[in-house]
């Protein structure tokens, strides 16, 4: 594909160790951190070389098994379906990290192997000490960030949402990312709920070669695409729900990110709203459904206070402020009426 779509825009000369986390989660777009990373020793390992970077890889990892994921050579590198949408383009099988490292330099044009959301302090223990950020915000004070490793070959990976703000951090070979604001998601034509590549719904698109007969809106949304194209060293910030495509541009690759979301650990992922949500709402009449709507509007998407401030504060209950102990009794309450 081409790199078609707006340029994301970039920040040089920053401090690794002043990164401007307020300013970057307030303006909720996409920022490129030009250089941020590049002075990591898996980053300096990739300037000398793929091989080099493997075997600085292979001194972090465990005997932990991996996920590898088969790309045959006729997909181009792209993670998706096989024609009609109800099978994988690709296969999986389960490996050492080590031994994948050292088939990834030996594929050439054949088969892409790609290890993909790899949680660092499983599978490469200590690399994040020597190659990290440092993460000084509130925002990172609720939860403990996510921190997963990618690995690949000339990989591409559809485009599709996260459901955390991301920080992406390009260490060995070139990325780029084509990113599309949350509200597009009808002009990307999200595919299965049921079956996806790695967990999360995908377009169907194909970026490459769209069928704009089969997909008319997908014009809008490139109209209003964003582009990063990453070096190695470079880190980019996407806040959480902005679609993204991700390619990775040469023979081996490899990325770190740190995934999170400022809210506390007991707070559910809206997922399980929209699964729940195609249950009992999707199918009811059109008059209900925007009934519904405003029900919504006043207890969860208008101003939070709203529902309760009318109430004695004894009397608030479920409608006070969430804690903990709050969330376990909600929790609770949805089981038994799930169960009935």
């Amino acid at each position: 594909m081409t790199s078609e779509g707006t340029p994301v825009a970039r920040m040089e000369g920053i401090d690794p160790a002043a990164i401007p986390f307020g300013e970057l989660i307030e303006a909720q777009r996409p920022v490129v951190l030009a250089e941020v990373a590049a002075d990591w020793p898996l980053t300096r390992a990739g300037r000398a070389g793929a091989r080099e970077a493997a075997h600085y890889l292979q001194r972090y990892a465990s005997d932990a098994p991996v996920t590898v994921f088969h790309i045959p050579s006729e997909s181009g590198g792209r993670l998706h379906y096989a024609a009609g949408g109800t099978a994988l383009n690709f296969t999986t099988s389960r490996g050492d990290l080590g031994q994948t490292l050292a088939d990834m330099l030996e594929t050439g044009d054949g088969e892409a192997l790609y290890v993909g959301s790899a949680d660092i302090e499983r599978f490469v223990p200590g690399l994040a000490t020597e190659n990290g950020l440092d993460l000084e915000h509130p925002d990172f004070r609720h939860r403990e960030p996510i921190k997963s490793i990618w690995i690949g070959n000339r990989t591409v990976v559809p485009a599709h949402y996260d459901t955390s703000n991301n920080l992406a951090c390009c260490t060995v070979g070139r990325r780029r990312f084509t990113l599309f604001p949350p509200d597009q998601i009808a002009n990307l034509y999200p595919g299965p709920l049921d079956l996806t590549p790695a967990g999360q719904v995908v377009s169907m698109v194909d970026f490459d070669e769209p069928d704009h007969a089969a997909h008319p809106g997908f014009r809008e949304a490139l109209a209003v695409s964003q582009v990063a194209e990453l070096k190695p060293g470079d880190v980019l910030f996407y806040p959480a729900l902005w679609w993204h495509r991700v390619e990775a541009l040469d023979p081996f690759n490899v990325m770190m990110n740190y995934w999170w979301n400022p809210v506390p650990t007991f707070v559910d992922t809206p997922e399980t709203t929209v699964l729940h949500a195609i249950l009992s709402l999707r199918d009811r009449p059109e008059t209900e459904k925007r009934a519904w709507q405003a029900v919504f509007d006043y207890y969860v998407f208008g101003d939070a206070r709203r529902a309760a401030e009318h109430l004695p504060p004894e009397a608030r209950g479920l409608l006070g402020p969430l804690d903990e102990m709050a969330a376990r009794r909600l929790r609770a309450r949805i089981l038994h009426r799930m169960n009935r």
